[in-house]
């Protein structure tokens, strides 16, 4: 896909939610680059002005400031009504929380914040997007996920406590994967992007001193190529993406080996 459509009166404006720093950072500028005007979504509304003021004098695009806590229902909703005015043709669902800890051991707030942002917020922004994406025929939805997604079955001690965390973000891979489906064919497209440690403020207390961290400007190099190219997935660091196929294989055979049979299975009858 382009992210630029033609023609010139095509809507162009890039939603990128977590813009303040990190990835998020990064995609706004490499949007600005490609001549998106700019919706600039975070908490912290300083640095949100200092970024506009950048890419304005450095590419010649509008970038608007929406300060909004994303958690917060009201903030929410404003940045809901904004994505779904119909001159979207770009959103980046980057914003979350790690909240990593034992699940018996969290407390209920940061439970409910780490789903309110990382599953909540971009499901919602999505559902306004959408419509005016398909009506048009054409855009792209970006969901940041990430490659702790797929490891709800490892058991290593090097992954953090992550219950909440992974289990959102596999949400948001399931999510995306089906939307993508649902709406091929129609020009508009869905990503779902899966980094795994990035130099950003969001691992800088989680990676362990001289871990390699790839820079925030790869991973979106990846996901812009990939955008064009139509990965669905999008892993940044994986050479060989024959891996994703094998996920979906996987995922058939499960199904249809007999996981949807009527007939308990042996073990099961046994027992």
């Amino acid at each position: 896909m382009s992210l630029l459509p033609p023609p010139a009166s095509t809507p162009r404006t890039a939603v990128v939610t977590g813009a303040s720093s990190g990835i998020g950072l990064a995609y706004a500028r490499a949007l600005a680059r490609l001549g998106h005007p700019l919706v600039l979504v975070a908490r912290r509304a300083d640095r949100l002005q200092d970024l506009a003021e950048e890419v304005e004098r450095d590419h010649g695009v509008v970038a608007e400031v929406l300060a909004a806590d994303l958690t917060d229902p009201a903030d929410l909703a404003r940045a809901t009504a904004r994505v779904g005015a119909g001159d979207v043709a770009v959103l980046v669902n980057n914003a979350g929380i790690g909240g990593y800890a034992p699940f018996a051991e969290v407390d209920a707030a940061t439970v409910s914040a780490v789903n309110a942002l990382n599953v909540h917020a971009p499901v919602a922004l999505t559902h306004a997007a959408v419509p005016h994406l398909v009506a048009r025929g054409g855009g792209a939805i970006v969901n940041v996920a990430s490659m702790l997604a797929f490891s709800s079955g490892l058991t290593e001690d090097f992954f953090p406590a992550r219950a909440t965390y992974a289990a959102g973000k596999a949400y948001l891979v399931a999510f995306t994967r089906l939307l993508a489906g649902e709406i091929a064919g129609t020009g508009a497209v869905a990503q779902v992007l899966c980094p795994g440690m990035v130099a950003s403020g969001f691992h800088a207390g989680a990676a362990a001193p001289g871990l390699p961290l790839m820079a925030a400007e790869d991973v979106v190099t990846a996901s812009l190529a990939a955008l064009r190219t139509g990965e669905v997935i999008c892993a940044p660091g994986l050479a060989d993406p024959a891996a994703v196929d094998a996920l979906a294989g996987a995922e058939r055979a499960l199904l249809f080996s007999g996981g949807t049979s009527p007939t308990l299975a042996d073990r099961y009858r046994a027992a």
